[in-house]
């Protein structure tokens, strides 16, 4: 009787356990679809933003190599990406660019705050939401690119913000040389950026660094960063280039997914 009693308390305890581990998922699970949600209603909302794609009115060619057959000719070309920041602004003042990647959905406003942290749990307007934003880090100069632009988002399962992203080490991506550019609206300017690397790669501060001693110690990061990458891109870096990385997560297990991009051309805003 005594064993018994013991029996049916320790099923008892794994019943409840089990029971809360359930209502625990389910709960995580019913928050995750509910933030998703939300975050496709917030982009519906851009539906009427002013966005067009176009020929370079007054663009600049950046840092051009010296090689004419260079890859760098072709993608220069290409149409630049202009949008209208009146709207988006009034929504949010955060609101510091607009970024569009080729072969993957990442077409959104991104934002910048104090701090990396706040629209990791927010989303554009500012609401609660696991999903986060697209942001720019906080050390970045938005209206005058310095070396190292980062912008970070969420590896986000059903594709939005950042879960395209893993699309580029997938040979559908890359063996199509039309994604290997980048489109940045800013309030200040438009501008192209040509892929060199990507990969993915432990949690790490390393490639995640805007500062720099030297030109020296520029191009050995530039040049770690494009050995490290999965596809060997035509693109060359050197210390006169102007970059922009992209991070989120790969998985639960520290990894991230990481592109580099070099600034290739500009168009200032009047």
């Amino acid at each position: 009787m005594k064993k018994r009693k013991i029996k049916k308390k320790v099923y008892f305890v794994l019943l409840v356990i089990f029971t809360s581990i359930l209502i625990f998922a389910l709960f995580k699970i019913f928050g995750w679809f509910s933030d998703g949600k939300k975050i496709n209603e917030i982009n519906d909302e851009f539906k009427d933003i002013d966005i067009e794609e176009r020929q370079a009115i007054n663009g600049e060619n950046v840092n051009p190599p010296a090689d004419k057959t260079n890859d760098y000719w072709d993608y220069i070309k290409m149409d630049i990406l202009s949008v209208d920041f009146k709207e988006l602004l009034a929504k949010n003042k955060d609101t510091v660019g607009w970024i569009k990647v080729n072969g993957t959905n990442i077409n959104y406003p991104f934002v910048q705050t104090t701090d990396n942290e706040y629209y990791l749990t927010h989303a554009y307007d500012k609401s609660y939401n696991s999903a986060g934003w697209i942001f720019a880090d906080y050390r970045n100069d938005m209206v005058n690119f310095g070396k190292h632009t980062i912008l970070y988002g969420h590896g986000r399962l059903d594709t939005t913000m950042f879960g395209s992203l893993k699309n580029i080490l997938k040979s559908d991506w890359y063996d199509n040389k039309d994604n290997y550019i980048v489109k940045l609206s800013t309030p200040s300017e438009n501008t192209l950026w040509q892929v060199f690397s990507v990969y993915s790669i432990e949690a790490e501060s390393y490639y995640l660094t805007t500062n720099f001693n030297s030109d020296i110690e520029y191009n050995n990061f530039l040049q770690t960063l494009k050995k490290r990458s999965k596809v060997s891109f035509t693109a060359e870096v050197n210390s006169k280039d102007k970059i922009l990385t992209l991070s989120t997560c790969q998985n639960d297990y520290g990894y991230r997914v990481v592109m580099h991009a070099k600034l290739i051309k500009r168009e200032v805003r009047e």
